[in-house]
This record gives structure tokens, C-alpha cells and sequence, in this order.
């Protein structure tokens, strides 16, 4: 395969920009947040034998330590590595498209990181990125997680960091208050074991609330995610890549129903995650329980500093489900592309990848941290000594492939929450706000 370096796979920027006029539908300003743009590397030292400095862009906590970051300084001396952490995803992806659609991305970090839901954004122009095949570092991941990241042409476009195999991490005191169990074995039963449905954590959730002031779940955020993620194509024909008709999409509407339905019942507590407000609930008994995949315990355990109580369950409604993951990739424009490609390959090791989840609740992709000593025995403290490291790895072998998800996938799955946050926040009824989305979404099919 040719080299991405060569003249016949460069563009202009011209037509770099013309490339990805497509993405701009998708763009809003950038305002408040920190930039993820990578120093010019011109005065980091000559070439890549000589001193260097690697910027690696991410968001939220991707378990990359200072302390991590120097072992790799330790191990290739001449590489200093500058770690830029935007504070969300959302943010993250407003940055990348914003620097392909005013050019080539040569402004970005050398190693950036995709969330795996607008990930498809970017493979719409994989010739942007180096391709990362590699027969050494083949056979490393989960085959469905591979896959998100290959294009049609088989390049591999990101290396997998995490995987989000989801759990049911609640309150055991609170459940204790309500009169329900509150064992992480019995809760497993009671939301149904292997046989756990959305029927029945609902059905548990208004048993829940009855007996509570507290609300069953924190909002609608994490609910429409966890449970759209378990269709094996939500919003686009797998075969043609264009958006399909909300206005008869039946599958999404049913979840839609049955999460407006919970709101009318009293068991959303209307927080929309990573606000002040959704913050504050968890010192506030807001709500009992969350779709968990682990890298959520990072955040439930720094907002409920000084509350007890919480716990994981081996349990997940409709089967296994997985939510988030992302990938490193290495942007063509930059100016040590093989360095940066030799980092990306390091810091998704078996070892970093088991040291990201004891860190930070990063559950590896990798088959080789998955099972090693580090991982299966782990034990959080803070989540009642649960075992974490066997629970989550019992909910990712419940995965059944990855759903599929194109380059329309966030931006519909987002119109699709903000209609659902505006029926939490009780400014729209579930009516109004579905068609609303389904106005939308019907613009983006038009520009298809």
C-alpha cells in the first residue's frame, strides 16, 4: 500500500476544504473551551532522530497519568510528550472538524483521539489520517472494535484505547430505603439477570419511586444512549450510508416512548450529564441508579466525594451493551507522523491499557489486558469493593458485534436527545419535540 506521505495521496488545501465541505452542517462556534490544537512542532528539534515533542489530544480521562506519559519519555529519550485534555467529547469533535473544514489539520495534536460515535465523521476522509495496519500490533483488539475503525478500503484509521461495556451502577442505600434489595447479586436478579429487560428495569424503577424521593435514573442523556446502542443500525442504511426516516423509524421511536413515558412517571431526575446541575445531584440523593460503562466510576466517584453507598451490578437490560470507546489516530499533516504513530501503538498497549483502567475505569480493548491478573482482580474501593475488573469483563463478552454507525450517526443521535431533555426539562411534550427532531433529521436526508 503507498504511502500517505506521497504526492498521490496529498491534497491541496483547496481541496482538502472542499473535501470536507460536508462536515460543516455539523459545526458551531467554539466558544469556552480549551484548544486541542497541537504546537508548532517546527522548533521542537530537527528530525525524528533528534529531540522532539509529541502532543496527544484527548477528553475527559483517558487514564494517561504525567506519571505514564514520562515512562515513555524514559523509554525514548528524545521524545517529550505534551498531553492537551479537552473537557468533553462534544467538545473534542467541534475542534477536529473545525481544523479539516479551514484545511488539513495540520494545526491538530500529532496523536488525537475519536470518540467512536462521531468517529464515522472522520473515516468520511480517511486520506486526512495515516493508516495504522501493522502486523505486529494485529490480532491486539476485540475484532468488532477493529472494525469500527477500518475503512472499505482496509485501512485502519484509529488504534482502539477503551471499550464501554455497560453495568448498572446504583445506590445500595437508597434501594435499602425503598425497601428493595440492595446485595449487587440481588439486584442482578431483580432487574432480571440474563434475562434483564427495559420492561423490567422500568417496572423496578417505578416499584423504585414509590417508595423514594429520589428519582430512578439522572436523565435522559445516558438512558437513549444505552438503549440505542443495542439496535444494530438506529439511524442509517447500513448499505447506502443515508439517513433513514425518523418520522417511520419505529425502533427508535418505541425507546423514545418508553423513556418519555418513565419522565411522566416521575423517574427521571431531568439532569442532563456533565452540567453544574447533573454534578450537584450526586451529593443531593438526586437519583439511584446509571447506566454504567466503566469509565463512567471515574466521574460517579469524584462527584460523590464523602457519599457512600454506590455499587456495580452484573446487569444490563436487553443483553450486552456498549457505550463510548475511542481510538487514536495520527493526522497525515503532521510533522512526525511516524513518532506519532509509534506513541499511538505505546499508549494502547496491553500495559498502558490496564494501567488507564485501574487509573480511570478505561475498560481495555485489548484481549491481552483483558485478561491479565491486573484487570480481573481489580477491586474498587469506592463502589462497595465490587469486582469491578470481572464484572465489566463478564459485560463485554455479552457484546455481540458493534452496531453500525455512520457519518449522520451524532447528529441525528443528538437531535434525538435534545428532543428527549426538552420533554425531561418539561418545555416540550413528547409529541412537539419528536417531530421537531424529525423535521431535522429531515434536512439532513435532503442534503443526501
Amino acid at each position: 500500500m503507498p504511502s500517505k506521505n506521497g504526492p498521490d495521496r496529498r491534497r491541496t488545501v483547496a481541496s482538502h476544504r472542499a473535501g470536507v465541505a460536508a462536515l460543516a452542517v455539523f459545526v458551531l462556534p467554539l466558544t469556552g473551551c480549551g484548544s486541542l490544537l497541537g504546537e508548532d512542532s517546527a522548533g521542537s528539534g530537527g528530525g525524528d532522530d533528534g529531540p522532539i515533542t509529541l502532543t496527544v489530544s484527548t477528553f475527559n480521562d483517558f487514564g494517561y497519568t504525567d506519571e505514564l506519559l514520562a515512562r515513555y519519555t524514559e523509554e525514548n529519550p528524545n521524545v517529550t510528550v505534551e498531553h492537551i485534555v479537552a473537557p468533553t467529547s462534544d467538545e473534542a469533535r467541534l475542534q477536529m472538524l473545525k481544523a479539516f473544514t479551514t484545511g488539513d489539520g495540520s494545526e491538530l495534536a500529532d496523536v488525537v483521539a475519536a470518540e467512536v460515535d462521531w468517529l464515522p465523521e472522520l473515516m468520511e476522509h480517511s486520506d486526512l489520517f495515516e493508516d495504522l495496519t501493522d502486523p505486529e500490533v494485529t490480532k491486539r483488539w476485540v475484532d468488532w472494535k477493529v472494525a469500527q475503525a477500518t475503512t472499505s478500503d482496509g485501512e485502519l484509521l484509529g488504534y482502539g484505547t477503551d471499550i464501554g461495556p455497560e453495568a448498572i451502577c446504583y445506590r445500595a442505600d437508597l434501594f435499602e430505603q425503598a425497601g428493595l434489595p440492595s446485595d449487587r447479586d440481588a439486584v442482578a436478579e431483580l432487574l432480571g439477570g440474563k434475562d434483564a429487560t427495559w420492561e423490567r428495569y422500568f417496572e423496578v424503577g417505578r416499584q423504585f419511586t414509590a417508595q423514594s424521593d429520589s428519582a430512578w435514573f439522572d436523565g435522559t442523556t445516558g438512558m437513549f444512549q444505552g438503549m440505542v446502542n443495542q439496535l444494530p443500525a438506529a439511524f442509517e442504511d447500513p448499505a447506502t450510508q443515508k439517513p433513514t426516516d425518523l418520522s417511520i423509524n419505529n425502533d427508535v421511536r418505541a425507546i423514545y416512548d418508553q423513556i418519555t413515558d418513565g419522565i411522566d412517571d416521575g423517574l427521571s431526575a431531568g439532569l442532563e450529564q456533565w452540567t453544574p446541575q447533573w454534578t450537584a445531584g450526586f451529593q443531593d440523593n438526586s437519583f439511584a441508579t446509571m447506566l454504567c460503562p466503566g469509565w463512567m466510576m471515574g466521574p460517579i466517584e469524584s462527584y460523590s466525594e464523602g457519599v457512600q453507598g454506590w455499587d456495580v451490578a452484573n446487569v444490563f437490560p436487553g443483553g450486552g451493551g456498549n457505550w463510548g470507546g475511542s481510538f487514536l489516530a495520527v493526522p497525515s499533516a503532521g510533522q512526525h507522523t511516524q513518532e506519532a504513530k509509534k506513541l499511538a501503538a505505546w499508549l494502547t498497549a496491553p500495559e498502558q491499557q490496564t494501567e488507564a483502567f485501574t487509573t480511570a475505569g478505561a475498560f481495555p480493548s485489548q484481549l491481552e489486558a483483558q485478561d491479565s491478573d491486573a484487570v480481573q482482580g481489580y477491586v474498587n474501593p469506592f463502589f462497595n469493593n465490587a469486582p469491578v475488573g470481572k464484572i465489566f469483563t463478564a459485560r463485554a463478552q455479552s457484546i455481540d458485534g458493534a452496531p453500525h454507525k455512520g457519518p449522520y450517526y451524532f447528529a441525528i443521535r443528538d437531535e434525538v436527545n435534545n428532543a428527549l431533555a426538552a420533554v425531561d426539562a418539561g418545555t416540550n411534550s413528547p409529541e412537539i419535540a419528536w417531530n421537531q427532531a424529525v423535521q431535522t433529521v429531515g434536512g439532513f436526508r435532503i442534503k443526501q
